[in-house]
């Protein structure tokens, strides 16, 4: 299946990730960084070792602390290699050697999926040299809140030139589309429904959530309209009867890339 929605949940807090694993999130993202203080960090890994010491009914990544930290290393040796572990997501990676320090250093077990996420102007800079760092990399995404504070932007339009550098990055490497960073205002369903549909735009594909309440409105920003299935269906079907390019009846025009975005088209719309 195609994942839409990532919903962001507490390291320290296992009933709150429980909570998350049953509310429809396509894959549920335990945080072991930002969203656990300094003295809870030893036992936000305890928690999430104990839970994914058997596999869970949807996938759970873990976002562990910054790569290259001494908390870093304690999370990769509890989690790595546990059974219900089905990604590990990678903050503020700036070179693509840290994707690399990460793989080897898992290397004795099976490497996990591997997602990198750029949170700096050097990470920016460096995208896809770390969108190609490694073999178990599967993806990258940006971390806007830290990215905006390291650049001194202060509006949102001023992270659309990093936002397309992180799609072409992903889109260079044979990776998927990048998901969209989280929208923080929780309440702002309006807002965050606009963003989706600026993201979508720019070519993301998806989106982290900190809040259930923002999971349906993602998915419905991500889902191809009716409209968009039924002109892709039109535009499939006309090239199955002629290869060559040719227009259709309204005027659009078919050739081999329209054809691959009408299947891409299709495939989101039937990714269940």
């Amino acid at each position: 299946m195609i994942p839409l929605t990532w919903l962001y949940v507490p390291g320290d807090r296992p009933h709150i990730v429980t909570k998350a694993l049953a509310c429809g999130a396509d894959v549920v993202v335990i945080d072991l960084e930002d969203a656990v203080a300094p003295d809870r960090k030893d036992y936000a890994r305890a928690a999430t070792a104990e839970l994914l010491s058997e596999a869970q009914p949807v996938p759970v990544h873990v976002r562990v602390n910054a790569v290259g930290t001494s908390l870093a290393a304690a999370d990769l040796k509890a989690v790595a290699a546990l059974p219900g572990l089905s990604g590990l997501r990678l903050p503020k990676v700036s070179s693509a050697r840290q994707v690399v320090q990460v793989a080897e250093s898992t290397a004795a077990d099976a490497v996990p999926p591997l997602y990198a996420l750029l949170e700096t102007a050097l990470g920016i800079e460096h995208a896809h040299a770390v969108a190609r760092a490694h073999p178990s990399l599967r993806g990258i995404a940006l971390g806007e809140a830290d990215l905006k504070a390291d650049l001194g932007v202060r509006a949102d339009s001023g992270l659309d030139w990093s936002r397309s550098r992180v799609v072409v990055a992903a889109r260079a490497a044979g990776l998927p589309p990048p998901s969209q960073s989280v929208h923080p205002d929780t309440r702002d369903l309006d807002g965050l429904a606009a963003s989706c549909a600026h993201g979508r735009a720019l070519g993301f594909l998806g989106r982290a959530a900190i809040h259930p309440r923002q999971l349906p409105v993602i998915e419905r920003a991500y889902l191809p309209t009716q409209e968009e299935i039924e002109k892709a269906e039109t535009i499939v079907k006309a090239a199955a009867t002629n290869r060559g390019a040719q227009a259709l009846p309204d005027g659009t025009f078919i050739d081999a890339a329209v054809v691959t975005a009408a299947n891409r088209t299709l495939s989101l719309a039937h990714r269940h």
